[in-house]
């Protein structure tokens, strides 16, 4: 495999006009096989690109769009910048219970827009100059994969291109999914992607689905002032999120007047002079002036070609991969959305590393999706990994459980969030105290940033005595994991 002698880790901080470069084209295009091809810009083709790069393998990318994927541009960063928003917004407004007199807070929310868009650009920037820094040759057009790893690019600005690799890697990420009787005009039924750059907010919103994306997005519409309702076809909010966890969730929702609908059928809309109205249920209606479809996303193979190639698609349509990501195709790799793995972006830099290192002649382990982590940033804030109590008993494990509420936590009445909870499962011992940590469920403030701690404990395969030798800085919300594992030894101290 070719390799190159070093890369700059500096050009994160490039300006603009330093990363631009020329786009290859037919007339120029690389004539040698690369060591990898990847097809797709997101987390895991980038993971990829990057950690083989570094590595000194030759490696081109194909992308369409900007490098970045959903996760970017219409996902994961601009999503969480709308909530963190909402959160600066809902402290302002609560800001007299600190003797703080800020008087009724206004949004603007062109202002907002500008902003989050500022970040993704910046974040854009330093991407696209790490790739460049590493070597990584950049093809702009749709990318399909024909026999004998050979990728033809079209559709771009790099014209007609016919590309060659020892290993191909498919990640093409997803998009969202739509249902039957809501044509999504961007106007009055938009998905994710329209609804992160609406020109204002509605006042009356029906969020259908309540999985992480549409929890999130009906509470950043709640806190900054719409009237939000959530139909959900499945008995409860949040699946496969720990019951305690989903209740807590669904009981701050109320709170606040987002109105839960679970178990319910959505069958169309009709628009109206002003706004829509969604039915639902049994011969139920909903006016509203926006519909937001956040029913999941699916994996986009539209364009990838496949024929002449062993590669199959499962029949959700997820391209067929084994626990190392390999398809059936010599050399042909899957990584990210396009496979059926949890759609996260984290999961998607773990696979494409994964990828990597095999090329790169290591031997790494497969990755155990059961214990990955996952963050919700709704309000309250929901984390976990692992099992969750009733997945653990299904798996056969006689378990004891440990919960500590926020509200006996000294950092969160500080801040003045103490809804919340930390659960963690653990093996039942024979004495009744915990063994191995199974898994850990928290719900309350910033638990997205205290995840780390659970997240070894559970991958380390950590026992409860274990884990409660450490010291827990005080005041902190981290110490409340700390005080659920003590308990869990048979001895505590608050709880």
């Amino acid at each position: 495999m070719a390799r190159r002698q070093g890369w700059c880790s500096q050009l994160c901080r490039l300006p603009a006009a330093a990363i631009e470069e020329v786009v290859p084209t037919a007339e120029n295009a690389h004539t040698e096989p690369f060591d990898l091809v990847v097809i797709g810009g997101g987390p895991a083709g980038y993971a990829a690109a990057l950690y083989g790069a570094s590595a000194g393998l030759d490696i081109a990318l194909v992308e369409k769009h900007k490098v970045g994927g959903t996760c970017l541009h219409v996902g994961c960063i601009p999503a969480k910048e709308l909530l963190e928003t909402a959160s600066v917004y809902r402290t302002v407004k609560g800001a007299s219970a600190f003797g703080v007199v800020a008087g009724e807070p206004s949004l603007e929310w062109s202002v907002t827009l500008t902003r989050k868009q500022n970040i993704v650009d910046q974040l854009f920037k330093g991407l696209s100059g790490l790739l460049k820094g590493r070597k990584v040759t950049m093809f702009d057009g749709v990318g399909s994969l024909k026999a004998d790893r050979t990728v033809r690019v079209s559709g771009g600005a790099s014209g007609d291109v016919e590309l060659k690799g020892q290993y191909v890697l498919l990640a093409t990420g997803s998009v969202p999914r739509t249902i039957p009787g809501f044509d999504i005009d961007g106007e009055l039924v938009v998905t994710s992607d329209e609804l992160l750059s609406i020109p204002a907010l509605p006042e009356r919103a029906v969020v259908i689905g309540g999985g992480a994306i549409g929890c999130e997005f009906a509470s950043m519409m709640a806190d900054l002032g719409t009237k939000v309702t959530i139909l959900e076809a499945l008995p409860k909010l949040l699946p496969g999120c720990d019951e305690d966890i989903t209740n807590l969730v669904v009981r701050s929702f109320k709170k606040r007047s987002i109105d839960v609908r679970t178990g319910v059928i959505v069958s169309g809309h009709t628009p109206g002079p002003s706004g829509t109205k969604v039915s639902f249920g049994d011969g139920e209606t909903i006016e509203v002036d926006l519909v937001v479809i956040a029913v999941g996303r699916r994996p986009h193979t539209d364009g990838l070609g496949l024929d002449g190639t062993a590669v199959k698609l499962t029949d959700r349509g997820y391209i067929d991969v084994d626990k190392y990501c390999r398809t059936a195709e010599p050399n042909v790799f899957g990584a990210g959305d396009v496979i059926a793995t949890p759609a996260l972006a984290h999961v998607g830099f773990a696979e494409g590393i994964l990828v990597a290192k095999q090329i790169l002649g290591d031997d790494p382990l497969p990755i155990d999706y059961s214990r990955v982590p996952w963050c919700i940033y709704c309000h309250p804030e929901v984390a976990f990994t692992g099992l969750s109590e009733q997945q653990a008993k299904e798996a056969g494990f006689d378990v004891v459980v440990s919960k500590h509420r926020f509200i006996g936590n000294g950092r969160a009445l500080i801040v003045g969030e103490p809804d919340g909870m930390v659960k963690i499962i653990a093996e039942k011992q024979a004495d009744g105290t915990g063994g191995r940590i199974l898994g850990v469920h928290m719900v309350g403030p910033w638990v997205t940033e205290q995840l780390g701690q659970a997240y070894l404990s559970v991958n380390w395969e950590a026992t409860v005595a274990e884990v409660a030798e450490f010291i827990w800085p005080h005041p902190t919300m981290s110490e409340l994991f700390g005080e659920s594992v003590l308990a869990l030894t048979g001895r505590s101290l608050h709880g």
